[in-house]
Formats: C-alpha cells, structure tokens, sequence
C-alpha cells in the first residue's frame, strides 16, 4: 500500500459518532486561543473549500514559546510533545477560523519543520506528535500527507514548526 499510512492503534482510532470537541475533552485538552501571527502574516486564508493554515510553533496559551536545537538541546520525546502543542494549535486556528471543527472533511497535508542538529535523521518521530494527535480528534479523516524535514533555524529558535492544508465540508 504505497503512500497510505495504516493506523493499527485502537487508542488512536477515533469513533465517527464522537465530535472532534468530544475527543479533545477526552484527552483533556481544552483549546487555546488562536496564538497570533509573528509578522506580517494571517494565520489562516480560505480559498474554496481548502483551508491553508500558516506555520505554527509550539507556544503555551501564556505565550510561552519552546526553543532550542532538537539532537543537542531537545531529545525527539520533548520534541514530539512540543509537535503535539503545535497540533494544538492549528486546531484552535482551525476552530477560530471555521466556528466548528466538525467542518474538517480531511486534514490533507502537512509540512513540518524540525530545528535540528545537522546530523539529527528521526524528524518523522518528532512530527508525529502532532500528526498522532490530529488523527485522534478527525479519525480517519485527520490521516494526511506529510513531508518533515530538518532547518538550520527557525524564527525564535524554535524546536518545530508545522503548516497544515485543510479540506472543508460544503
């Protein structure tokens, strides 16, 4: 099966007759304010039925921001917990801009970024947690594309930055 990631998890299986609101409460999260855009960007652009979510990093509704070089300063299980954040995080941009995330028809494709050491190689571990999580809330529909790859840097020195594209319901 070339190009279709199988979820063998029955943890991670998410029931069709559960809300994307429900299974966050479910793993106690309550969503945070969309965190506000870094420069002169928006945060979200609709354009039909897609929905482009820009980078978002791994920043605490106080505004804490994560930082450092993941392979030096981070290990992957900090790193993947900061990529879960990020997740986070596109949900409350995707809940502030759409009213309701049962309007998610497919998370399509992520991109997502890792500050890493030049040597550093498991940036797919490091990306997982946000893409674990965000098949936990959508199910099936939350399985997506992805590419994560390593920078040299990233704004603020943050550890993980992840775009996602959206597919919306008519």
């Amino acid at each position: 099966m070339t190009g279709v990631r199988v979820n063998t998890s029955p943890a991670k299986a998410a029931s069709a007759a559960q809300s994307p609101y429900e299974r966050l409460a479910q793993l106690g999260i309550q969503l945070p304010p969309s965190p506000p855009p870094i420069a002169n960007f928006v945060t979200h652009v609709q354009e039909g039925n897609l929905l482009y979510l820009s980078g978002q990093g791994p920043r605490e509704a106080n505004g804490h921001l994560y930082s450092g070089k993941v392979g030096a300063d981070v290990d992957v299980e900090l790193a993947y917990q900061h990529a879960r954040l990020v997740g986070i995080n596109l949900l409350a941009v995707m809940h502030e801009a759409l009213g309701d995330l049962s309007r998610v028809k497919r998370v399509v494709k992520l991109l997502g970024m890792v500050n890493a050491v030049p040597n550093f190689g498991d940036h797919p571990s490091v990306i997982n947690g946000c893409s674990d999580l965000l098949i936990t809330v959508f199910g099936e529909a939350g399985q997506h594309a992805r590419s994560a790859v390593g920078f040299g840097s990233l704004p603020n020195n943050i550890t993980v930055e992840i775009e996602a594209i959206v597919a919306l319901r008519d």
